[in-house]
């Protein structure tokens, strides 16, 4: 499979987020315990934002200057649709973060800790999977049609249920804990341990990161296919996947509180899965220009949220929502 990404390019990029993931931890590490503001999280997303669109501009100047303008546009639209699509999907990653840290009463100031490790996990999970989605494209050209209905069902699934509330109560994985591991029923501070009369005790924080760890793992597999069906290109899908990545924490804080504003975010996203699983389905037919797949998911993201604005939510109890 072709790449415009050479060794150097890989190299740099791979130094470029583990100094990211560094400065991360040790920003999160000077500022211990204390709750992360609104105001320092839009900071922090806007930085992340603007890198991502600098890398943009770089990688489409040395394209334009080494392999000429065509190629150019076509790789740096193809980023940046990636990265809207990955962004997108990243929001819907942020609510289930939030609906598990609401489930389990976790303190907004222990929140931090278990948020980079999910997002260095995240990382860790694009990575091995975009290499193998890859390998597996290159070799077994029909997966592209299995991704295209893999996601073309999953878009559906979010349509119909958009306003199911989850019971994790119910989650099998919270039941195998909850029978097979000695858990406190407190937090002490930020450790995911405690030893009581010599028996280690695991605490809420810990069940919380393994159920993130979880989540990561649930939403690469619909991410990763997502991103194929805009390019096959490994450093292009390797590169914008990752980025959409790295505002994952700050981007928590910075919605955590808007949930409800953006309440029809979770449709849109549906909508969107259902267009690249339908590209994808064709793609050996009709191709859609990158142009057209960068204009098509920002006018659904972006009708969704104004839509959002407009239309109230319903909730259980109002006339609309009751049957029988």
């Amino acid at each position: 499979m072709e790449s415009i990404g050479s060794w150097w390019m890989w190299a740099g990029f791979a130094v470029f987020v583990v100094i990211a993931c560094a400065v991360d931890l040790l920003v999160l590490q000077k500022k211990g315990s204390a709750k992360v503001s609104f105001s320092q999280a839009l900071r922090w997303s806007a930085l992340w934002v603007f890198l991502a669109i600098v890398f943009n501009a770089l990688l489409w100047w040395y394209l334009d200057t080494n392999a000429g303008r065509e190629i150019a546009n076509q790789k740096a639209t193809e980023f940046f649709t990636g990265y809207l699509i990955e962004k997108s999907l990243a929001v819907d990653n942020i609510f289930v973060f939030l609906m598990l840290f609401t489930f389990f009463a976790v303190p907004p100031e222990f929140q931090k800790r278990v948020l980079i490790l999910g997002v260095i996990g995240a990382i860790v999970l694009r990575a091995v999977m975009i290499l193998i989605g890859a390998w597996l494209i290159k070799e077994f050209h029909w997966v592209l049609y299995l991704f295209g209905l893999f996601l073309l069902v999953t878009g559906i699934k979010m349509l119909v249920f958009a306003e199911a509330e989850s019971d994790l109560d119910k989650n099998p994985l919270l039941k195998w804990m909850r029978g097979h591991l000695n858990l406190t029923s407190t937090y002490d501070g930020e450790k995911f341990w405690v030893r009581q009369n010599g028996v280690r005790y695991f605490t809420p924080l810990f069940v919380v990161m393994v159920m993130i760890g979880i989540t990561d793992v649930v939403f690469a597999v619909d991410s990763i296919p997502a991103i194929f069906a805009i390019t096959e290109d490994p450093f292009i899908v390797m590169t914008s996947n990752i980025f959409a990545i790295l505002g994952l924490r700050a981007m928590y804080f910075l919605l955590a509180d808007l949930k409800d504003r953006f309440h029809l975010l979770t449709y849109g996203l549906g909508v969107i899965l259902v267009f690249v699983g339908t590209k994808m389905l064709i793609v050996d037919f009709f191709k859609i220009p990158v142009f057209w797949s960068l204009g098509i998911v920002a006018g659904i993201l972006a009708t969704s949220m104004i839509a959002s604005l407009y239309i109230a939510p319903r909730h259980k109890g109002d006339p609309a929502t009751q049957t029988g």
